[in-house]
């Protein structure tokens, strides 16, 4: 009797510590996998039931918060905002998930980060709230012009602080209201990302980040500082002959000047003008591909900036000219080879080069940063709910060393040179040093009658001070639209947004 339930005992024993066990691997090790599987919407639920905190911009604007409401979910997340800041916030959906920096940040603000637990362990006499506020970089104010400049035209705006990193603006059209795919009305959400999903203008895309155009002639100021930082070019050397068009290396095609204009001289003119033909040669005859790609990737192109927006596109400059050959061990101009049509083309921002809106504002940001391009990033701070106690800051880091600060400084004259006497003389301000490069980018490279994108980056600060603004801005084409200029279509928008931050 007495070994029977000796083993029953043993029995028992074996039994709990295989239920112990599984219920540890379940809870433990399991966890993460369980709770991010797409079929369990136990969390998402409960996230929507629990408080979640607000993100507001650097100057007070709420821009997302969550209200209590009736029904199956006891509260529902709003943006009283609209679509002003919908690519940024993102939307938070009981079934299509969260985008933006409510899917980056998510943890703090539904108070699930490790600090925030341990916290809340200790909240005897609390009221039981450990979310977190998200304070965003952006200024109210300049989005508010960034939206209102650009319009209902399809396009992005970005600006940043190139001192920090910080975004300061961020938007793209066509935009959405997150409050459609947020609402707790299921039916209604469902319908309403029906509706943006079939969209043949993709709202829910944020251009600014997630999406390559040719950059155009705005990539001219990296081949500028290619040429200054290796040497192979000086703001008065060499002298480019005043042409129409320059012809393509080993080919009967001919690359012309915006308008066939007769352009050409040093550097700082070439640059100021903008002549296709000069950076062509430039590019072609004295740079070579090896070290126009190398500049180009130290500016970030061929790597995904790190930025708390997720999904962030590549920006491209292509490595693969055939069988050109690289020039480090020539003296310019260099004899001409397969491939050298090719970079031609890249060295004026065509042919395969393509860059996001975020990527040619920081290329503007590290010119006018000594060379240097720190992390863009548009969360400042998490704070506790109650505001007493900053739970995280985010502190300038530096991504890519560009360019030295000598190159950097030479280059950022050039692009003054346009304000003073070039192509972006609209932007010219008393008071101020502005630097600019407008670009009419070829959607159909080699078309002198295609539609094009209208683009400008520049930077701008008091004079004798740093520079406070880099500014990104691409105004798609317009389908038949034909060609449309930087400077006369992208440049007022730069205009509103130097004027709001220093009037």
């Amino acid at each position: 009797m007495n070994r029977q339930i000796r083993q029953l005992g043993v029995a028992l024993v074996v039994l709990f510590a295989l239920l112990f066990a599984r219920l540890n691997q379940v809870q433990v090790f399991d966890a993460e996998s369980l709770t991010s599987n797409p079929l369990n919407t136990r969390r998402v639920v409960r996230d929507f039931g629990e408080r979640r905190g607000s993100i507001v911009t650097a100057d007070g604007v709420v821009v997302a918060e969550s209200v209590e409401v009736d029904g199956r979910f006891a509260r529902e997340r709003r943006y009283p905002e609209g679509p002003l800041y919908a690519h940024i916030t993102g939307y938070f959906s009981f079934e299509f998930g969260a985008t933006g920096v409510e899917r980056t940040f998510n943890d703090e603000l539904a108070g699930r980060t490790d600090t925030q637990r341990f916290a809340s362990f200790f909240d005897f006499f609390g009221d039981g709230d450990i979310s977190a506020d998200i304070t965003l970089t952006i200024d109210s104010e300049l989005q508010s012009i960034a939206v209102d400049a650009l319009g209902q035209r399809r396009g992005s705006v970005v600006v940043l602080d190139p001192r920090t990193g910080e975004v300061l603006a961020f938007h793209s059209h066509p935009t959405f209201d997150p409050n459609q795919i947020s609402t707790t009305d299921l039916t209604a959400a469902r319908a309403a990302k029906e509706a943006l999903d079939d969209d043949p203008d993709v709202p829910l895309l944020t251009r600014a980040h997630r999406e390559v155009f040719p950059p155009g002639s705005t990539f001219k100021v990296i081949t500028a500082a290619s040429a200054l930082e290796t040497g192979r070019a000086s703001p008065t050397e060499p002298i480019f002959d005043e042409v129409v068009d320059y012809q393509l290396p080993l080919t009967e095609v001919s690359l012309r000047n915006f308008g066939g204009n007769l352009c050409g001289g040093d550097l700082a003119t070439s640059l100021a003008l903008s002549c296709n033909t000069s950076f062509a040669e430039l590019g072609a005859e004295y740079l070579g591909p090896e070290l126009l790609t190398s500049t180009a990737e130290s500016f970030g192109f061929n790597e995904t900036p790190p930025f708390d927006i997720p999904l962030g596109a590549t920006s491209r400059f292509p490595t693969d000219y055939g069988n050109s050959l690289g020039l480090s061990d020539q003296s310019p101009p260099a004899t001409i080879v397969e491939g050298s049509s090719l970079l031609a083309q890249a060295a004026i921002g065509q042919y395969d080069v393509r860059a996001t809106p975020l990527q040619m504002a920081l290329v503007a940001s590290g010119i006018a940063n000594d060379g240097e391009i720190l992390a863009p990033h548009v969360v400042s701070s998490v704070t506790d709910s109650a505001g007493e106690e900053t739970l995280e800051r985010v502190e300038p880091t530096l991504w890519r060393r560009a360019v030295s600060p000598e190159v950097a400084a030479i280059t950022s004259s050039l692009m003054v040179g346009a304000v003073e006497s070039g192509t972006a003389q609209s932007l010219a301000r008393p008071g101020l040093i502005i630097g600019a490069k407008t670009g009419t980018a070829e959607i159909d490279a080699g078309s002198v009658t295609s539609d094009t994108h209208a683009w400008i980056i520049a930077f701008a600060g008091p004079a004798g001070g740093q520079q406070e603004l880099a500014i990104a801005v691409v105004v798609e084409a317009v389908p038949g639209g034909g060609q449309q200029t930087g400077g006369a279509v992208a440049g007022p928008i730069a205009a509103a947004l130097i004027d709001g931050q220093f009037s």
